[in-house]
């Protein structure tokens, strides 16, 4: 009787649990939507009504809204341009890292080589160091070689500053491949690059998948790296530091502001609800085995 009372009651505690833990889930979600709600009704109205009201009253009549924000940051703003370059510069930040992380994180789990996991502990370590330490000296070196100021520079800079925390995860990932598999490839012919090309890289689309949703979103919204070895040249520069440019030139243009910044996150929303499928499975590569 007191094992049934115990089960019974253990039981009963279960839905209040996953009723608390779905409560805290909602709350946290409409803290985080409320925000971008206003931006984006905020991003409509013109500069009189945001000055005299809240977003939040712009659903009482009389109902204004107006597309002239969109069309001045596009068109006069510069924001265009700068989309373009976000992109150019984004993409190749994106795919040069992965590639590499992924070339290396399979030499680290599954090839034999001298100092194999001193490297391993040494490209762990260089996750915590600040990438500040790391910006003179940088800046110094694309100087003398001319790479400041260009996309190849920046693409150079956002890769290297990727590269410690993608091999760490897609090693871990690639680690947990069941040896067997690997074992069997190579009994068959099959040398490295075979292996990592048609075997470890399709296996691997979870993990690689979960990079490049924090890849691509750190070097989007990256305004620091950006200022540095790209300027404020208008012509190479991104959405983040023409959004910067915004606020120091036209001071109140909050309506400005509020269009360039729903330009600027929309796409990484987009990238991120188009990959979610696999990033829970990638950013838990390695916390558990089987």
């Amino acid at each position: 009787m007191n094992k049934k009372g115990k089960i019974s009651g253990n039981s009963s505690k279960k839905p209040l649990s996953n009723l608390l833990v779905h409560l805290i889930l909602i709350v946290i979600c409409v803290a985080w939507i409320i925000p971008s709600l206003g931006l984006f009704v905020s991003s409509f109205r013109p500069r009189s009504e945001i000055a005299l009201s809240g977003w939040w009253e712009a659903f009482q009549p009389p109902f204004v809204f107006t597309l002239e924000n969109y069309s001045y940051v596009l068109t006069r703003g510069n924001m265009g341009r700068s989309f373009v370059n976000s992109l150019l510069i984004a993409i190749p930040s994106t795919l040069m890292p992965i590639f590499i992380a992924a070339c290396a994180a399979y030499a680290l789990a599954w090839m034999r080589f001298p100092l194999r996991k001193t490297i391993h502990l040494l490209i762990v370590a260089l996750i915590v160091v600040p990438l500040q330490m790391t910006m003179i000296p940088i800046l110094r070196l694309f100087n003398k070689i001319g790479l400041t100021g260009s996309f190849f520079g920046i693409w150079l800079a956002h890769t290297a500053y990727g590269l410690p925390f993608a091999i760490y995860l897609l090693r871990n990932f690639i680690v947990q491949l069941p040896r067997s598999l690997i074992e069997s490839a190579q009994i068959d012919g099959a040398s490295h690059p075979i292996i990592f090309l048609r075997l470890v890289l399709p296996t691997s689309i979870p993990a690689i998948s979960s990079l490049a949703i924090f890849q691509f979103m750190w070097v989007w919204n990256d305004l620091l790296v950006a200022l540095i070895y790209l300027g404020g040249t208008p012509n190479v520069a991104p959405m983040t530091v023409t959004i910067s440019n915004m606020v120091n030139s036209y001071g109140g243009g909050w309506e400005y502001l509020t269009a360039a910044a729903f330009i600027s996150m929309l796409l990484p929303l987009i990238v991120f609800f188009a990959l979610q499928k696999y990033f829970v499975r990638g950013i838990l590569a390695g916390s558990v085995k089987g």
